[in-house]
């Protein structure tokens, strides 16, 4: 079956039981389906508590209503439903870590960059977690390349090396880039663009991502402002 090319998204509730993704990936497989991004988890409250939601994003196809008939008759699955992928709803995704104040201060600028660019069509979203301590610090950074559409990290503190550093150099090399703030650590020696300011930090990141700004960390790599 050929496929138009286009993305989309399916949700699916079903029944938290074994081989349901197997099933529900088999129908998909058979109608052509190139599955993009995928989605599991278990209800913990409300009245659809102990069910199961997955999430699928996929290249489209052809007859995607005869897909979603064919996963409506899967004996454990109760609902099908059809949405635009989360790439047109939320978009690229700037990250920021690190401590409060300074996080505060780069989200200030990021999301009032990124509200400039979205009232203009793209989409952008920004989110962030203020932690301290080295560990934590680390294991956000590193999870940065396996959170789906995130484009950019900022990193927002006062002192960051060690641990931080490598998580740095290994998200560096799955293609996400890394901005830092001026700090003590070896985290600037190793970020892609260093910035004292934090909502300049913000503004950067964004811009960045955009698909309309020219502005692009790779040109200014190493670079501090």
């Amino acid at each position: 079956m050929n496929k138009t090319g286009i993305p989309n998204a399916l949700s699916i509730l079903s029944e938290n039981r074994q081989g349901v993704l197997r099933d529900v990936a088999f129908v998909m497989a058979r109608h052509g389906a190139n599955i993009l991004t995928t989605q599991q988890s278990v209800i913990s409250s409300g009245k659809q508590t102990d069910l199961s939601t997955l999430y699928f994003e996929f290249e489209d196809i052809v007859d995607t209503d005869s897909l979603i008939h064919e996963l409506s008759e899967i004996s454990e699955v109760h609902s099908v439903e059809r949405h635009q992928p989360f790439s047109e709803i939320y978009g690229k995704r700037v990250i920021i870590l690190g401590g409060g104040a300074q996080v505060a201060q780069v989200a200030l600028g990021a999301v009032n960059e990124a509200d400039r660019h979205n009232i203009r069509g793209e989409r952008i979203s920004v989110d962030t977690i203020p932690l301290v301590g080295e560990d934590e610090l680390a294991a956000a950074a590193e999870a940065v390349s396996r959170l789906p559409r995130a484009s950019v990290l900022v990193l927002a503190g006062s002192i960051m090396g060690g641990k931080v550093t490598e998580s740095v150099i290994k998200i560096k090399k799955l293609g996400i880039p890394v901005i830092c703030l001026s700090m003590v650590g070896s985290v600037p020696d190793h970020a892609d663009l260093v910035v004292t300011d934090p909502i300049q930090a913000g503004v950067f990141a964004v811009m960045h991502v955009s698909s309309k700004a020219v502005f692009n960390i790779y040109r200014v790599q190493g670079r501090k402002f």
